[in-house]
């Protein structure tokens, strides 16, 4: 393995700078030449590629976002764009991708690998905590640390006012970010997409605390699982309190990554390009049982990882 390639793709994620930091690092150190690929698949496909070395990853371990950029192509879904892309990583004579980012980036890679046979690892680097074949992905523990630091502000507003506020919380498709904000934050009630809410039990729930003497609440929704005016208008009208809405938005998706994200990152991106230097590929590096673990992408991208539910067992006691 002489030559490899490193790209970020799909949203970006706390630590995604640190993952670059680490993949460049470990492949000088192998006497691999490194080559980082600007604006994910896109940049893949216009031939972004540029020269990495030690110096080009100085002091980016705390940085937010991807110095290399990232962005959607739509190009690239398309055979005519795989093969396009898989021409260009031949002629830069590319024998190995590290690919960050989430499961349809994975898809990308593999694309790339059934059609010129590079080596190809994936890092799983996404806010939503949704990939299978690991516990953590970079980036889920700032996002929480971020929408924590905003709803623990959201709290001193409500109790001075008795007021709910609903703070809605990024999640299309998964809950992860709203069940761990709202049992770190002590929330009253948390909605997501994999389980399906009751709002005339919310209702209920609210009013009842109300006559036992809790006169504020916090109320977390994942995107995902309702428009959280939505929420906050039905909860207003149904019992007749006052209730705010905060949507903390993509703010969760930026600033520098948790000591969490920074060392996760650091494992993950070193334990790539080993991977590679092996002759490894269509793999994933995650975490399983705190253990650094390979899966194959095969397996990571048959399905989505699931929450636990009954998480929301203790968000329910927590707030009687």
């Amino acid at each position: 393995m002489n030559k490899i390639g490193v790209l970020t793709s799909g949203g970006d994620a706390p630590g995604m700078n640190a993952a670059i930091r680490a993949v460049v690092r470990t492949g000088i150190s192998k006497g691999m030449e490194v080559i980082g690929i600007e604006k994910g698949y896109e940049g893949l496909l216009n031939g972004l590629f540029r020269p990495m070395n030690a110096h080009s990853v100085s002091g980016i371990i705390d940085d937010g976002g991807t110095i290399l950029r990232t962005a959607r192509s739509m190009e690239f879904k398309t055979p005519e764009g795989q093969a396009k892309a898989a021409k260009r990583i031949e002629d830069t004579g590319i024998d190995g991708l590290v690919v960050i980012g989430g499961d349809g980036s994975y898809r990308g890679a593999l694309a790339i690998h059934e059609t010129c046979g590079v080596k190809v690892i994936g890092i799983p680097g996404t806010i939503d905590n949704d990939i299978n074949g690991t516990e953590y992905t970079i980036g889920f523990d700032t996002a929480v640390n971020t929408a924590l630091e905003s709803i623990d502000k959201i709290r001193d507003t409500a109790a001075s006012h008795d007021r709910i506020f609903v703070v809605e919380v990024m999640g299309r498709l998964n809950g992860s970010i709203a069940m761990e904000v709202a049992i770190a934050g002590g929330a009253e009630a948390v909605l997501i997409p994999e389980f399906k809410h009751d709002m005339i039990k919310l209702c209920r729930n609210i009013e009842a605390w109300r006559s036992r003497g809790k006169m504020s609440c916090i109320i977390i929704v994942a995107e995902g699982a309702a428009r959280g005016s939505d929420i906050a208008a039905t909860i207003t009208q149904v019992t007749g309190i006052e209730t705010r809405l905060s949507v903390l938005g993509h703010v969760q998706r930026g600033g520098s990554p948790s000591a969490k994200d920074r060392s996760l990152a650091t494992h993950f991106g070193y334990y790539a390009v080993d991977l590679l230097a092996q002759g490894k590929t269509n793999l994933m590096v995650g975490m399983l049982g705190g253990c650094i673990h390979a899966s194959p992408l095969e397996d990571v991208i048959a399905g989505g990882r699931s929450v636990d539910t009954s998480v929301l067992n203790v968000v329910d006691v927590m707030a009687t």
